[in-house]
């Protein structure tokens, strides 16, 4: 890069499980919260900010430029907005966009981030229901509506479940995981041991305060008497007994992955602020770190469609001219525990090493004590827009308290993809 790229600054909201603490609030709403509460802490008039760019992988038809109904509803009417989405990178495809537009002389000061409510998620009918009511407000006399209200069911109206499913394979992410762990050899045991160990590190740091600061408590409507100020899916009082009484969610008579040791459904938003060094230097702003490098990914969606960060990290580790035993903190993205294990598993594997990147030996060991030392998204939720926000905002925190270099993360996400990003504290 020609000018490196700062980071100066992160917030996000408690993250929430679906249809709870969060529901009344859609993408939008989450956006504009996280985004005026980032703006304040760093004092920042509004002609700095020269454009948003937000990540939503679900809007709904009343929000679909969440970018740009930020910036008008906060007063950037100069800023353009756009709303971008790649699957469960989402929040860092915003960030290195950001970065992108900075390198190219477009902006130096970028609002990049994203949120999801998956407490309004766009219901979808069936096709028959929406023909017929597409019939009736055509309708222009008695006889016409009743012939049409007639061509109604009453199964016409049960919506179509969402499901998280693959286009190219038919399969939803949770059975995907299955047939990860399978190929793997990932027992339900250690998928049980590795959430239990992401409960209880994140219960440790938010007892500790360390994701607290970076936290903005919500009013809740409709009176905005409550605030809701705390992640609600983190359990502090988990046990390796209570999680191995759950039954399998995906594959009921054969499988090992349960709502326990998966990520749930969650409503949540975060942003971080994007910089020129030199626009950074100028407001007086102190940099919390600098993106390194990062690499994007793409793999064949069968067998494992959620193997791509074991492709991606030697990718971005070569890009900064490192090696994994250079990194001082590793996060990985906790879509299941039998992915991040299998994952894992990859990274450490000469044969793997071998077969699938070309390379003489693995990639390197990765020291599960320096790994996602906070817990992760099996413990905090996983917002699909926000948790990329999430991770490189508790990251580069963790950089600076424990005055350690270089953090590396990455996210496996639908279609087959992963991302891997090298951060360096400032």
């Amino acid at each position: 890069m020609s000018e490196r790229i700062a980071i100066v600054g992160g917030v996000r909201t408690p993250f929430a499980k679906a249809f709870t603490d969060l529901n009344d609030l859609n993408a939008s709403d989450l956006a504009k919260l996280t985004t005026q509460e980032l703006i304040q802490r760093l004092d920042l008039p509004a002609e700095v900010i020269d454009e948003v760019i937000w990540g939503a992988v679900l809007p709904t038809m009343s929000n679909l430029n969440v970018g740009r109904e930020v910036a008008i509803a906060l007063g950037l009417t100069h800023a353009p907005g756009f709303t971008l989405a790649r699957q469960c990178a989402t929040g860092i495809q915003s960030i290195t966009s950001a970065a992108e537009h900075i390198q190219a002389g477009q902006a130096q000061a970028i609002v990049a981030g994203g949120s999801e409510s998956m407490s309004n998620t766009p219901i979808i009918y069936k096709k028959r229901l929406v023909m017929a009511l597409m019939g009736l407000q055509k309708a222009r006399t008695m006889g016409q509506r009743l012939r049409g209200v007639r061509q109604i069911k009453l199964l016409d109206f049960i919506p179509a479940p969402p499901a998280i499913e693959e286009p190219s394979t038919g399969l939803t992410m949770g059975q995907h995981g299955e047939l990860m762990a399978q190929i793997n050899g990932i027992s339900r045991e250690e998928q049980d041991q590795y959430a239990y160990l992401s409960h209880t590190r994140a219960a440790q740091a938010r007892k500790e305060g360390k994701v607290n600061g970076d936290i903005v408590p919500v009013s809740l409507p409709p009176d905005h008497k409550r605030y809701f100020s705390e992640d609600n899916l983190i359990r502090e009082d988990i046990s390796l007994e209570q999680l191995a009484a759950l039954r399998p969610v995906f594959d009921r008579r054969h499988g090992s992955l349960t709502a326990g040791n998966s990520s749930a459904l969650t409503d949540g938003s975060s942003a971080v602020m994007v910089m020129s060094e030199s626009r950074a230097k100028e407001l007086g702003l102190e940099a919390w770190g600098h993106i390194k490098s990062y690499a994007y990914v793409a793999i064949p969606p069968k067998p494992q469609l959620l193997l791509g960060p074991a492709y991606a990290v030697p990718a971005a580790l070569d890009r900064a001219g490192l090696t994994l035993a250079d990194v001082d903190l590793f996060e990985i993205h906790e879509a299941f525990a039998a992915q991040v294990l299998s994952v894992v598993q990859k990274l450490e594997s000469d044969q793997f090493a071998k077969e699938e990147l070309g390379r003489s030996q693995a990639v390197g060991k990765v020291d599960m004590e320096k790994t996602n030392e906070n817990g992760g998204s099996l413990a905090y939720g996983h917002p699909f827009g926000a948790t990329g926000g999430r991770i490189v905002i508790n990251l580069l925190q963790e950089l600076r308290r424990r005055d350690k270099e270089l953090g590396l993360l990455t996210i496996c996400t639908a279609n087959a993809m992963g991302v891997a990003m090298v951060l360096e504290r400032a």
